[in-house]
């Protein structure tokens, strides 16, 4: 079977499609090629993972008036035209969500290529919402996306597909977490808390944690220690944070293997994207949720929700979030072993760490009808 896989931009799209397309190729025989934007992280991931890549030319839908909003319908039907080639004699095309998956998606309908959707925020893209009633079927991460679609398509609940890197991660912490504390630098019997700042880093988060370190009962605790993930620009955050308090910090840019750092925390602060929320759960990490306030329709306000009801995560909403709050919020789940081993235990319940497979068995179903 033929498979092409199109979306990306950021690495926590391209990471659920490359887990994919890795499961498709392993376990059912398919040949699978990628659709992408030359500016896209795909654009270097994909070739990585030993899939062909084809990039096209994509422009986001926008709703304001604009010589953006103008030209956009006009790049898309290039990007349409473009997509053609690469979709005919496909069996079956995925489309993960977003601007770039959409003109391969619409290529597909004009080839009649059968279409499988994914979706992995728990409120769906404009894109999706629009293509999902041509596609076969639907697999969404979250609950709360099943009922947000209008059309009839089957909406499937398959979660988000993560790397094998992250879903090895619970049967191997024990030596993942004892390689951390030598790979970064940390000490072993401290409580770690690890923050997640995203591949584009998250500048509010980064400055409140900075504060947060700062605050007297979170800078004393000798017994604790932080790993904060800033993203490349936002490393100049945490420079001379805690460098000779109490508390340690070790602060990266970015970190190759993100499995020692979920390896090693005992809880994760992070904004609420559906990759991060995905890897979290997977591997079974209480966590305090920051959701980017800027989210396309609050999205990750929602994502963030579904994990507080479910007793996995805490919430700050970014309006809240202060150097203060924080410090408060991971001293009070540090110190409460109890509540920590609950929702580690809720969390991993969610999750859904066989989401690859689930969403490989939708593609193959649609692809060899």
């Amino acid at each position: 079977m033929r498979a092409v896989i199109a979306g990306g931009g950021t690495a926590g799209h391209v990471f659920p499609a490359i887990a994919l397309a890795d499961v498709l190729r392993r376990d059912h025989g398919a040949t699978v090629s990628f659709i992408g934007s030359a500016q896209g992280q795909e654009a270097a991931l994909v070739p990585a993972a030993g899939y062909g890549f084809h990039p096209i030319e994509a422009a986001q839908l926008v709703r304001e008036v604009s010589l953006r909003a103008a030209t956009a319908p006009f790049i898309a039907l290039r990007s349409v035209r473009a997509s053609r080639p690469f979709v005919e004699g496909a069996d079956v095309v995925v489309g993960m969500g977003g601007y770039v998956s959409a003109s391969a998606v619409l290529a597909a309908r004009r080839a009649h290529v059968p279409v499988v959707l994914h979706e992995a925020n728990a409120v769906p893209g404009l894109a999706n919402r629009l293509l999902s009633r041509g596609a076969r079927s639907v697999g969404v991460a979250f609950e709360d996306a099943t009922r947000r679609f209008a059309s009839r398509v089957p909406i499937v609940v398959t979660g988000n597909p993560v790397r094998d890197l992250i879903r090895e991660v619970p049967s191997k912490r024990e030596a993942l977490a004892a390689e951390a504390v030598v790979a970064l630098g940390l000490e072993d019997g401290r409580a770690t808390v690890v923050v997640f700042g995203g591949s584009q880093g998250a500048l509010h988060l980064d400055r409140a944690v900075a504060t947060a370190i700062a605050v007297p009962a979170l800078r004393d605790r000798g017994d604790l220690q932080l790993v904060v993930l800033t993203g490349p620009a936002h490393l100049e955050e945490m420079a001379g944070a805690s460098s000779s308090a109490p508390v340690r910090v070790r602060a990266f840019p970015f970190l190759e293997r993100i499995d020692l750092a979920c390896a090693v925390a005992d809880v994760a602060v992070s904004r609420a994207g559906a990759g991060h929320i995905a890897e979290l759960t997977v591997c079974g990490i209480p966590s305090i949720l920051v959701p980017y306030p800027h989210a396309t329709e609050n999205h990750q306000e929602a994502n963030a929700r579904e994990l507080v009801r479910a007793g996995a995560a805490d919430l700050v909403l970014d309006r809240d979030l202060t150097g203060e709050v924080l410090a408060r919020r991971i001293l009070e789940l540090v110190d409460d072993l109890v509540r920590r081993r609950s929702m580690s235990d809720r969390a991993a319940a969610w999750a859904k760490p066989d989401a690859a497979e689930r969403l490989a068995e939708l593609v193959m179903r649609a692809g060899t009808r």
